[in-house]
């Protein structure tokens, strides 16, 4: 499987499953971290570019614009 996004996601619920306890503050940390494994999954995979987002977030103040 080289999906590396739905990897992603599944480590980052595998982790929230760990720490969910139970409760609204678990759903939440699920869902918290099921978003950051997906983030961290499609820059390895290349389908997003967190540098370039990084770069124009930070342009506008002062960066390297």
């Amino acid at each position: 499987m080289k999906n590396m996004t739905i990897i992603g996601i599944a480590f980052g619920l595998a982790v929230a499953l760990s720490t969910a306890v139970g409760g609204f503050g678990g759903f939440l940390a699920a869902l918290l971290l099921g978003a950051i494994g997906g983030v961290v999954g499609a820059q390895i995979e290349g389908r997003i570019d967190l540098r370039a987002l990084w770069d124009s977030l930070t342009s506008g103040r002062g960066g390297k614009g």
